[in-house]
């Protein structure tokens, strides 16, 4: 049986940026992780490059019940300092739009770096254990494990949530925490597409593959980013953002055209020419797919492409600005009821989790409990798109690691 100072249930991005501050500290320190190989997420994040973190870090771009147990954290361990890491290591990155960074090269660059870290840190990883039972003992904790039990100190949870279980996914971090008494919060997908159906879904699967920029919002929630029409619904960025914030039954109002006036171009454009033809005025301000897919779907006529009937085309001159109107709010104002989400098979993230009401915001430390620990994205704390679950990994790891 080994005996470590710490545990770290979890090889991802918070358990090995605890596992390396700790380490620092002199703490001997075993990461275990039932995978193959460690930090599989952040391999395939970004399109494998990494969208490491965000240097618009800020409480406002994170989800909980308490909006403001993240701060203590994010002030800890700064977007700042895990760039001077990253540079340290001159790993070569770019900024995106909206303050997102990426590596120019791989997302394996940063693994490699975390890796090395946790060896300069004395560290030790082992990987393909599958765990067992865990429980109190007059060490700390003893793991039971398949390749046999082992005692510590101080326990580290940091096992994900429940999105993507087809990397490994489990919901051990819940069950561990409802054994020793802490609150888990009901979860649910977070950062995911958007499902519809009906004459909806034959509309975005004719439209597959179109990506146009638009304003979604619920309420006063909004988001403006690309928005990409899929064979099952909506997806990209601006579609993943307000999946968080909705629920079932709430209409999603999208701005397929955000800071133009529709209604006032279309009018003008029947002012100068009456002649011609809708879809052709809408491929103006639109993708001329989704144009000629709106103008058919004016409910006035069909534009000649997206038609196989023997119709004339739909020409401005025969649209009354009541009609128009219509037309332009099918572009500025249009309102999605979707049927659910794709789940946690697409899910960038896992909402809800272990409430925060448990922990200590400082060290991420079970009040009830000393010595066990739960971090990352099995915490009720969730990221916006664009770097900022990363940084709640790296920042709510090394609170952790530098407390243990």
């Amino acid at each position: 049986m080994g005996h470590f100072d710490a545990i770290v249930l979890g090889a991802g991005a918070a358990g090995l940026m605890c596992a390396i501050e700790a380490g620092k500290r002199g703490r001997s320190v075993l990461v275990l992780d039932h995978a193959k190989k460690p930090a599989e997420k952040i391999r395939i994040s970004g399109g494998g490059r990494c969208n490491f973190t965000n240097v618009n870090t800020r409480r406002e771009a994170f989800l909980s019940t308490n909006p403001r147990f993240c701060v203590s954290a994010l002030k800890g361990y700064t977007q700042h300092d895990f760039i001077a890491l990253v540079r340290r290591y001159s790993i070569a990155f770019h900024e995106k739009a909206l303050g997102q960074l990426f590596c120019d090269g791989s997302a394996r660059e940063i693994i490699a770096m975390l890796l090395d870290e946790c060896a300069a840190a004395g560290v030790r990883i082992q990987l393909s254990t599958s765990i067992g039972a865990v429980e109190k003992s007059a060490a700390g904790f003893r793991i039971a494990t398949d390749k046999g039990a082992l005692t510590c100190g101080s326990l580290v949870v940091a096992t994900g949530g429940k999105s993507i279980p087809k990397m490994g996914a489990t919901g051990l971090a819940y069950d561990l925490a409802r054994q020793f008494g802490l609150n888990v919060l009901p979860t649910r997908a977070g950062l995911v597409p958007l499902m519809v159906q009906g004459g909806l879904l034959e509309m975005t699967s004719d439209l597959s593959g179109v990506s146009v920029d638009a304003r979604v919002s619920i309420g006063k929630t909004r988001f403006e980013e690309a928005l990409l029409f899929t064979h099952r619904g909506l997806s990209g960025p601006s579609i993943l953002q307000i999946s968080s914030y909705w629920r079932e039954g709430q209409e999603v109002q999208i701005d397929l055209a955000p800071d133009r006036d529709v209604f006032a171009e279309l009018k003008a454009a029947r002012g100068e020419g009456g002649r011609q033809e809708l879809h052709t005025a809408l491929s103006a301000i639109l993708p001329r797919r989704l144009a000629e897919r709106v103008a058919a779907d004016s409910g006035f006529g069909k534009a000649a492409e997206a038609s196989t009937a023997k119709s004339a085309p739909l020409r401005l001159a025969d649209l009354s600005d009541k009609k128009l109107k219509a037309v332009a709010d099918a572009v500025n104002a249009w309102r999605v009821l979707p049927n659910g989400t794709e789940g946690y098979r697409t899910a960038e993230v896992t909402l809800g989790g272990v409430d925060t009401a448990g922990l200590s915001s400082k060290t991420m430390q079970a009040n009830d409990v000393p010595g066990l620990y739960f971090i990352g994205e099995c915490v009720d704390v969730t990221g916006h798109l664009g770097g900022y679950n990363f940084q709640w990994a790296w920042s709510s790891g090394a609170a952790a690691g530098r407390s243990l």
